[in-house]
């Protein structure tokens, strides 16, 4: 997500510790403990083609609703064109990143949900958002594990976890570990990827 200058700014090199939340949100772990097991956890490995998938369903208002197993949702290129603007297409189908402050959500301080913007599965909630200095809109863990896949990024010369939607596989952003608690970690989003719908806490 960061350019390399941003990066080399506000992520120590050398860690290596870029892992996936995997079940820990729902375990209702302290943070201390979430943040550790987190960093600790393996990848998520990439469903296959054409498989089902487990994801998390949420209410308007964030309270979790379970599990449920959807169908992946494909496309061909040009479907994925004809719903998307072309940056979030570049984005989400591409790897893209939006340039730093550009987006609508970096400074959105509202109260709602994010949902992936090819697909709606809900990705974060905006209790967990804050203000990074980044330009991009980051949160502090995603809604659900189950929601989204973390998979090693290589690119622009610097080792990176990417974060995508886990049912059609839609690039969110990169995940890294100089977050704030509780968890410690930083999830810097791409706002074209992301599609806010807001709603009243209880």
């Amino acid at each position: 997500m960061d350019s390399p200058s941003i990066h080399s700014l506000l992520t120590p090199h050398g860690r290596g510790r870029r892992q996936v939340l995997i079940g820990c949100a729902l375990l209702g772990l302290g943070g201390a403990e979430l943040a550790r097991r987190a960093l600790a956890a393996p990848l998520a490995s990439r469903p296959a083609p054409g498989a089902t998938v487990l994801i998390e369903n949420f209410s308007s208002d964030g309270r979790s609703l379970g599990l449920v197993r959807v169908a992946r949702v494909v496309r061909t290129p040009a479907q994925w064109r004809s719903q998307l603007s072309e940056l979030a297409f570049e984005v989400t189908r591409q790897a893209a990143t939006e340039r730093p402050f550009s987006g609508e959500y970096d400074e959105l301080h509202a109260v709602g949900l994010y949902h992936c913007i090819c697909c709606d599965t809900v990705q974060y909630d905006s209790r967990t958002k804050f203000d990074s200095g980044t330009g991009w809109p980051s949160f502090w863990k995603p809604i659900s594990a189950y929601n989204i896949v973390q998979s090693e990024d290589d690119s622009l010369g610097m080792r990176r976890t990417a974060v995508s939607c886990r049912r059609c596989d839609s690039h969110l952003g990169h995940v890294f570990d100089d977050g704030p608690p509780p968890t410690g970690l930083r999830y810097c989003m791409n706002s074209v990827a992301l599609r806010f719908v807001a709603h009243t806490l209880a």
